[in-house]
């Protein structure tokens, strides 16, 4: 075999290698016109590489960056070094339909696209290639792991039957707020809440009725909140709310709305409505409150004076 024979061979495994690899290989003239497609690019967009040789990128898909590729495509032709795209910042450059089973949740092929300069004899920057590469699998799995960490971050801060902080969580939250207000001397105010004769309603009806009644009570607790209000499950039938930038007249109001709503609303539970009051006691942060702590035990002191008060009612504490 001669050496002409031996480059037409070399040649020859090149394109072949070229159509069979699983990358997409796409060259732009510098009029952005496609000079080569290969057969990834056949396969995915469903466009033969005669239909797409030689038209514009920009014309042969709907919706295309098109401002976006220009300027990365001009940065690259300008300057002469490569440049990329990955999935995290853009998806995917050409909207793909993934096939592939293993990923098939993902309606999108997830891609990663590496722009290089190619020159001619001159060293003339004359065209740009695009490899575009499948990374559906790896970004599917980043993103599945990222959605179960969040999932359990939730999980271990929230409880269970409520969905409302659970204690040590909404107690950081409490120590944050304190600390709010030492700095910058913002008002704040703290309600804690207790189901009236809860232990009877288990004694009677047992726990899955307690556990509905509880499941109500953070139902109406949740209602009420707005959207800077912090609340969370501070024992079994004991809630507790930070109402952040509230007075003490704002916090007795939600106090007492939240007491006249659940002294309302029976609790439907084994075909059976329960008349179910809560008792609950307000504290305003102030300079009294030495710390965290301080002021915590002020709104539990205002509710146990609530209790201890014949209940359903509410107390606040004394400024």
């Amino acid at each position: 075999m001669n050496d002409t024979e031996l480059a037409l061979s070399d040649v020859h495994w090149l394109m072949g290698l070229l159509q069979t690899i699983e990358v997409g290989i796409v060259v732009l003239d510098n009029d952005n016109r496609v000079h080569t497609w290969n057969g990834f690019m056949e396969n995915h967009s469903g466009i033969d590489a005669g239909d797409a040789r030689g038209q514009p990128l920009f014309e042969l898909f709907d919706d295309f960056p098109e401002e976006w590729l220009k300027r990365k495509l001009d940065t690259v032709r300008l300057l002469g070094t490569r440049a990329f795209s990955v999935w995290e910042q853009r998806p995917y450059l050409f909207r793909f339909r993934n096939r592939r089973p293993v990923t098939g949740t993902e309606p999108y092929m997830f891609q990663n696209v590496t722009f290089f300069p190619l020159t001619d004899r001159h060293g003339e920057v004359d065209a740009v290639c695009l490899l575009i590469y499948d990374v559906t699998d790896m970004a599917s799995n980043r993103r599945q792991l990222e959605r179960t960490n969040a999932q359990l971050k939730q999980l271990s801060q929230t409880d269970g039957l409520t969905g409302l902080f659970n204690r040590s969580t909404w107690e950081a939250f409490l120590h944050t707020e304190f600390e709010r207000h030492r700095r910058y001397g913002s008002e704040a105010a703290l309600v804690m809440l207790d189901i009236d004769f809860f232990k009877p309603v288990n004694d009677t009806y047992g726990h899955q009725a307690g556990d509905e009644v509880i499941r109500q009570i953070s139902s109406l607790i949740k209602f009420n909140l707005r959207q800077p209000d912090i609340a969370g499950r501070y024992g079994g039938e004991e809630f507790a709310v930070i109402l952040p930038e509230t007075d003490i007249v704002g916090a007795e109001c939600f106090a007492e709305r939240i007491r006249a709503v659940v002294e309302q609303q029976p609790v439907q539970c084994l075909e059976k409505a329960l008349d179910i009051t809560v008792s609950l006691g307000v504290a305003p942060i102030n300079d009294q409150c030495p710390n965290a702590d301080g002021w915590l035990k002020a709104a539990d002191d205002a509710l146990y004076a609530a209790k201890g008060g014949g209940r359903n009612q509410v107390v606040v504490a004394p400024c």
